[in-house]
């Protein structure tokens, strides 16, 4: 069963937002303002489902997210505020936009003018990987943090839900291009028909992240209300032993709650 809900965040910068896992966030959204644009319609989404947030506005140019993100840099730079990080996400998937490699390269001309110490990173469900300008850009900044909630196939198609063709296979191709460049991240949920905690799921995820050699291992648990009703936290303690399992296999993870 799901209900309409749904947090859709200012377009192109938000916030900044104390975030779990990267500190003050100052947020880039390349989506349009009112609405959801995802090629996932994940049943967790804080942004609620797709069908139910249509956009009526457009995406922002390149122009207008370079000439906002300065103006809002000048502003922190003058309230002595500093961001940790500069992180693209928002109402879906920011690597569709299609002038999304030359934001990134206005992206970072523009911190390393402001806060050369701010960290860029980007939310990504990886969907766009592809498209060799979008690794091309993925591998420019910092945090390139790329969604792999599963390898298994039918629990992808039920929960996170891809709008287009996906081939889990080809997308964990793609991540070992990164060569140990990637960062990759993990949903960990449960609920009716939904549990990735099990060991067979984690067993084959955790010998992919091993294949894949990324950089480092985020893995989360749901944290808001969902658009879809029953789903539940993964545990504390099932989390802490996911994290263990990658940090034993060599692999730096962190685990937020």
């Amino acid at each position: 069963m799901s209900h309409k809900i749904g947090i859709t965040y200012e377009s192109p910068i938000f916030g900044p937002v104390k975030s779990r896992r990267l500190g003050v966030s100052l947020g880039i959204n390349l989506l349009p303002k009112d609405g959801k644009v995802c090629t996932f319609d994940c049943i967790y989404c804080e942004c609620g489902l797709n069908a139910d947030h249509r956009p009526t506005s457009k995406m922002p140019t390149r122009e207008e997210v370079s000439t906002k993100l300065e103006e809002k840099l000048q502003q922190m730079k003058r309230a002595g505020e500093s961001p940790d990080v500069l992180t693209f996400a928002g109402n879906g998937e920011p690597t569709c936009h299609p002038d999304f490699s030359a934001i990134i390269d206005d992206t970072l001309r523009l911190r390393d003018e402001y806060f050369p110490n701010a960290r860029v990173s980007v939310l990504s469900n990886a969907t766009q990987l592809h498209r060799e300008d979008v690794r091309r850009a993925l591998l420019r900044v910092d945090n390139n943090i790329l969604k792999l909630d599963t390898v298994n196939a039918s629990y992808i198609s039920r929960v996170d839900r891809p709008t287009g063709r996906y081939d889990v296979q080809e997308v964990i191709g793609y991540l070992k291009m990164f060569r140990g460049q990637a960062v990759i991240q993990t949903m960990f949920m449960k609920g009716d028909g939904y549990d990735n905690t099990s060991d067979d799921f984690v067993a084959p995820w955790l010998q992919t992240v091993i294949d894949i050699a990324p950089r480092e291992v985020m893995i989360y648990t749901v944290d808001r209300e969902t658009p879809v009703a029953g789903i539940l936290k993964a545990s504390r303690e099932e989390l802490d032993a996911i994290r263990d399992s990658v940090i034993s296999a060599g692999i730096p993870c962190t685990a937020s709650y």
